[in-house]
């Protein structure tokens, strides 16, 4: 754990000195993600193994987590803190230290779909009744947007993301366009997509629009401002609510009683008054604020991706967005228990509540669907 000073709280959720990261022991990962529907993300991904593996499955979906959180950790020591919290939970099963080379081993063979199965079955917003500040007049606030990471330069890598340009030819790294489709009042990110980084950001946000539905208001930055991506939306009832760019030039349809026009769907001026609408577009830049956590906080100075290979890549960002949800998970846990707004939560006190949460540090739950971790399933061998 970092020491230093503690300045008091930032809109990050850090205190200078110290990291959210470095108190969340691998247990919270586990009480976000529990045993049995690790297993299950692993069954519904065709992923299994019929033999006793030094490195099961299910602690390797584990690790691929918590590498996010100890990104100063090397691999062994984020295995021999898994290791440890398997053992305190007195399972009977041992995750031996492996070297550096059969962790690598053991992510190619585990690959990305359960990471990904996990996601569909564990993710998804989080706010409730309880919750302040995440919606407005009855409808959940969402915003959509994207960012870049950086890859480690590599020759696959390259080819599969792609090198962005810059004003000297191209950029040192390669880089992967991510975007993601965020919970407004609590900065969770509960869907997100990945690719090239040519793949348009309006491309990736399409696919979203399954989330969205007339409980939702979705809010959106100038650069998606277009007829198919707001048709798309509209069609779902979600009520559009995006910024336009200064210069463009749009017909005035009808103007409403108070004189107002906005690019939105909510026309009655009663039930939602221009200047309402208008103050809702600050609660937007909370998704900057989300990237911020995952670029600053958890990748940390110096924000590059580890892995050298395309497939590891993409494990590593399911990896990266699974354990910035599971922080989120608990910090708004911890707000709706002081009853406060999930991004006005003091650090100091998110961390003592994460304290008192977390019974066992390091530990897993010793049983998911009656086996210990690491016994065998029926499927195919690894």
């Amino acid at each position: 754990m970092q020491t230093g000073r503690h300045d008091g709280p930032n809109r990050s959720g850090c205190t200078r000195g110290v990291r959210l990261a470095d108190y969340l022991s691998v247990g919270v990962i586990a009480n976000v993600f529990p045993l049995g529907v690790v297993r299950e993300a692993l069954r519904t991904s065709a992923w299994s193994s019929q033999r006793q593996l030094a490195l099961p499955a299910e602690a390797v979906v584990y690790y691929v987590i918590a590498a996010s959180l100890f990104r100063a950790a090397s691999g062994r020591e984020v295995l021999r803190r898994l290791a440890d919290g398997l053992r305190l939970t007195q399972t009977g099963t041992g995750v031996r230290l492996v070297s550096r080379a059969a962790i690598s081993q053991a992510r190619r063979r585990l690959g990305k779909e359960p990471c990904r199965a996990l996601r569909r079955l564990r993710v998804q917003p989080v706010a409730d009744a309880r919750t302040l500040g995440a919606r407005y007049r009855e409808r959940l606030l969402l915003a959509y947007d994207g960012t870049t990471l950086n890859l480690p330069d590599e020759a696959v890598n390259r080819e599969r993301f792609g090198l962005p340009g810059s004003a000297r030819g191209q950029a040192a790294f390669p880089q992967t366009r991510v975007t993601a489709l965020v919970e407004v009042g609590t900065r969770v990110a509960f869907a997100w997509e990945y690719g090239p980084y040519r793949e348009a950001e309006r491309a990736q946000a399409e696919r979203f629009h399954a989330y969205l539905g007339p409980g939702t208001l979705l809010l959106a930055d100038r650069g998606f401002t277009g007829a198919k991506l707001w048709r798309s939306a509209e069609r779902t009832g979600a009520g559009p609510l995006w910024r336009a760019c200064r210069d463009t030039v749009l017909p005035v349809c009808s103007v409403s009683p108070d004189g107002s026009c906005l690019l939105t769907t909510l026309l009655d001026p009663e039930a939602a008054p221009a200047a309402e609408l208008a103050a809702l577009d600050h609660g937007r830049w909370e998704i900057e604020s989300t990237y911020d956590e995952i670029k600053t906080h958890l990748l940390g100075r110096h924000p590059i991706l580890r892995a050298k290979t395309p497939d590891l890549v993409e494990q590593e960002i399911e990896g990266l967005m699974l354990a910035h949800y599971a922080i989120r998970h608990f910090l708004h846990e911890a707000a709706c228990a002081a009853d406060e707004d999930p991004d006005r939560l003091s650090f100091t006190h998110a961390v003592n509540v994460v304290r008192r949460r977390i019974q066992n540090p390091g530990a897993f739950p010793p049983y998911g669907d009656g086996r210990p971790m690491g016994t065998s399933s029926p499927g195919r061998d690894s």
